[in-house]
Parts: C-alpha cells; sequence; structure tokens
C-alpha cells in the first residue's frame, strides 16, 4: 500500500519531535525541512500534505509556498503558526491553502485534517483516471459497428443523452447494455458527477438496500458506524440499475419513491435526505411480463420506461460482426503479446452464419480464447470452440415447411463441406449423395465456398 507522505517545514525541533510521534506508524512518511533550500529540494508532486510554519528563518511560510506551488499546482498546505493574526489567515487562504492553525494544536485534530485530505485528494486522483477511461471507452466513438439497427439505437441515445429523463435499455444478455449506459452518462451534463454501476443480481438482497440508501448506526447488528448509501454518494450523478427485474417489491417501491420524490431515508434513520439522481436500468427480462406476474411494480415500471433503448441482438446485425472481430482481435493480441492480426475466411464465415446466442459478449469470449491459443499471425476456423463449430448456424424454425427443409439441406451440405476441405467428391459420398445430385443443390441453395 502506498504510504502517505507528509512533508513538514518548520525550524522547531519540538515540532519535529512531535510530528514523529503522531505519524509514526508504517503507512506514513514524514519529510522534514528547515528552510526554504531544503523546502524546495525535499518537495516532489508525491507529498500528500505540507504542514508549514508561517514564520520561517531567513523566509517566510507565504514566500515558501508562492515558490512550492510553481512547480506543484495541486499542492496541499495547511499553516502553523504561534503568531496568528486575520490578515495572515486570510492572505494564506487566498493564495490556496487549505487550512490555518495556531500553535499550540491539538494533536488529535491535526491528524484528522490531514487524513480527510489525503482522503480527497485521493478520491479526485481516482475520478480524474476514470474519467480519462471512460473518455476512452465509453463515448460514441467507440462502440463498434456500424448496422442500420446500431445506429438507430444510437441516434435515440444521442437524442435522450443530455436530459434528466430515467431511461429503460432492454436486450438480450451480453449485447452491451452497461456500455450503452455509461455512454448515456458520459454524454449527459452529469458526467462531471459521480457514476454508479449496481448489477441488481450479484448482490445479497440483505444488504441492497443499506448499500443503496446507507444506514445509522446501530439499524442493525453489524453497523456499528454511519454509513452512506450509493443514492447520497451519487447526487447530481447518475446510477445504473443493470438486471433491475432481480429487486424485491419492497426496494422497488424505495426507488420508486426516489425517483418520484427525489428522497429518501436511510436505514435507522427517521431524516429524509433530498438527492437528485438520474436512474438508467436494463434488464433482459420481459418487465411487462414480469407486471402481469406481480413480480414488478407496474408503476416502477412506467416510471422508469419513459425511453426504452431496446439494443437489437448480435444476429440482428451481422454486418458488425466483422467490425466487432478486427477490434477484439486487435485488443487481444496486444494484451497477450501476438501477432495475430488476420481473421481466415472459412473462421469469418463461420462467424457471420453463427447466431451467437450470448451475443458480444460471446464473440469476444470466443475471440479472445482464439488469440490464446493461436501459433500463426492468422486466427483459423479450428481455433473455434467445439460448441460453436458443432452448432446450427442458422434458426430452421422460421419460415414455410419447404423454406426449413431447405434450409436443413444448406445446413447438411455446407457442414460436409467445411469437414472436407470443400472437396465437392468427398463431401457428397459422407452424404451418400450422386455427385449430380450434390452439384445441383449446391446451385439451387446458392452454396458458394
Amino acid at each position: 500500500m502506498k504510504k502517505k507522505i507528509i512533508h513538514l517545514i518548520d525550524d522547531e525541533k519540538i515540532i519535529h519531535e512531535i510530528f514523529k510521534r503522531i505519524f509514526k506508524n508504517n503507512e506514513y512518511k514524514l519529510i522534514i525541512s528547515e528552510n526554504k533550500s531544503q523546502a524546495k529540494t525535499n518537495h516532489t508532486p508525491d507529498v500528500d500534505v505540507v504542514i508549514m510554519d508561517l514564520m520561517i528563518p531567513g523566509s517566510s511560510g507565504i514566500e515558501i509556498f508562492k515558490e512550492l506551488i510553481k512547480d506543484d499546482p495541486e499542492i496541499k498546505v495547511i499553516f502553523l503558526t504561534a503568531y496568528g493574526t486575520i490578515e495572515s489567515a486570510i492572505e494564506t487562504i487566498k493564495l490556496g491553502a487549505l487550512d490555518y492553525l495556531q500553535k499550540p494544536f491539538n494533536n488529535i485534530e491535526l491528524k484528522h485534517k490531514i487524513d480527510r485530505i489525503i482522503k480527497e485528494k485521493t478520491i479526485k486522483k481516482e475520478n480524474i483516471q476514470l474519467k480519462k477511461v471512460l473518455n476512452q471507452r465509453f463515448s460514441f466513438n467507440n462502440i463498434i459497428g456500424e448496422s442500420r439497427a446500431l445506429m438507430k439505437t444510437l441516434s435515440l441515445v444521442e437524442s435522450v443523452s443530455k436530459t434528466s429523463s430515467t431511461i429503460l435499455i432492454t436486450g438480450e444478455s451480453g449485447t452491451g447494455k452497461e456500455l450503452i449506459a455509461k455512454a448515456l452518462y458520459q454524454n449527459s451534463n452529469r458526467k462531471n458527477y459521480p457514476f454508479f454501476s449496481l448489477n441488481s443480481s450479484n448482490i445479497p438482497e440483505a444488504l441492497f438496500e443499506s448499500i443503496l440508501f446507507g444506514h445509522k448506526k446501530g439499524a442493525f447488528t453489524s453497523a456499528y458506524t454511519d454509513k452512506k448509501g450509493v443514492f447520497e454518494e451519487a447526487d447530481k450523478g447518475t446510477i445504473f440499475f443493470d438486471e433491475i427485474s432481480n429487486l424485491n417489491i419492497e426496494t422497488q417501491s424505495k426507488i420508486l419513491r426516489v425517483i418520484q420524490e427525489k428522497e429518501f431515508q436511510p436505514l435507522g434513520s427517521n431524516k429524509t435526505m433530498k438527492v437528485d439522481v438520474r436512474i438508467i436500468a436494463a434488464s433482459n427480462a420481459d418487465l411487462k411480463k414480469k407486471v402481469a406476474e406481480n413480480e414488478f411494480r407496474e408503476d416502477l415500471y412506467y416510471r422508469l420506461n419513459i425511453i426504452n433503448i431496446y439494443l437489437p441482438p448480435l444476429r440482428e446485425r451481422k454486418e458488425d460482426i466483422p467490425l466487432l472481430a478486427e477490434h477484439f482481435l486487435k485488443k487481444y493480441s496486444k494484451e497477450n503479446n501476438k501477432k495475430t492480426n488476420n481473421i481466415d475466411n472459412k473462421l469469418m464465415k463461420h462467424l457471420l452464419d453463427y447466431n451467437w446466442p450470448g451475443n458480444i459478449r460471446e464473440l469476444e469470449n470466443t475471440i479472445q480464447r482464439g488469440v490464446i491459443l493461436s501459433t500463426t499471425n492468422s486466427l483459423t476456423y479450428d481455433l473455434l470452440p467445439t460448441d460453436i463449430i458443432g452448432s446450427s448456424s442458422k434458426d430452421i424454425t422460421k419460415g414455410s415447411f419447404n423454406e426449413k427443409i431447405d434450409e436443413f439441406k444448406r445446413q447438411l451440405i455446407i457442414q460436409a463441406l467445411e469437414k472436407n476441405n470443400w472437396l465437392q467428391k468427398n463431401a457428397c459420398e459422407s452424404l451418400d449423395l450422386k455427385p449430380t445430385t450434390f452439384s445441383e443443390l449446391m446451385k439451387r441453395l446458392n452454396i458458394h465456398k
């Protein structure tokens, strides 16, 4: 774990000893400087907090602060002085100091202030990193595909992203619902505020309300301290509920109250808290059917379903498969230090023919597996999982009886050809067909290599 770095700038030995006692724990690293020269030498941007005396021999704390802030604009400073005046306090705060304490100071209070500043600084750094990741991964430009079905969906996403309306994203598992939720957030007016993603099926029911609404000390057996919930932490931001159909009716009621009244109560508290949060929900279940079966609140359903964004399954946007496959090929080749940069035609044809019941997630896993197992610069058909190789390429339950029979024949012939490297003589023998009959069927069923 990274140590918390504290830079003390003070010429009094007794202050040095006090700080050594306060921050003797291994989680801290204490740097001590006694004058301007040492302060400039010892200070780096890795320092979390600077504690500085206002009176430094040969200089002043304010002068040193002005020098340090040139090289470290994010510097966090608390001033100490035995000569506190309103004027000097105001001047340090105007320069950007975080606090101002008079000697003798309260050790516990000082440590508390330092820990709070370090915690806030850490959270700010994490948020900056998260926003960089979100900008790279979740802008509309980085959602892969150009099919008409996807463009229709993204057009709706773009038109509603800057509103405050609740959004319901529907679609099969693996279609990228969380990706769309993050794109909505990243392109909204709330993008500078928190984003929380909660999978309603992965969190134990007993903990969910505490996680959402927080709790007061003593609210239940293990509630030893007050704890903020996600709704409070996400104020002015966005919460994404994935698989919202899994929430129990009581929790659904409380979420409905937040949407309607913009307020909630932490567990164990009589105090009502106001909150401004945008809710985006997703479900691969039929919520209307859940309502009919009394498993989902009808009023919550209509509150969520103001804007419905439907994500089409991959089988309905097959023209996006080559783009997605190439994207995942580059991604996992780089991650695994492989030089795999090509997908051979036989493999691509099977990728296009396969129905992808697991959608984009299944395609990604398939390409990742192929890259890991590949020994050449090309992904080949033999690297496919056996369940995909052995699957039917198309849904033969659709169409008329004759169409179903033709589709079944087409699949048999294609599989026989693929197993025999497209040698028609061997393929027709494996099906016990005459060469002329086999050739005629290939023409009629529009089968090409």
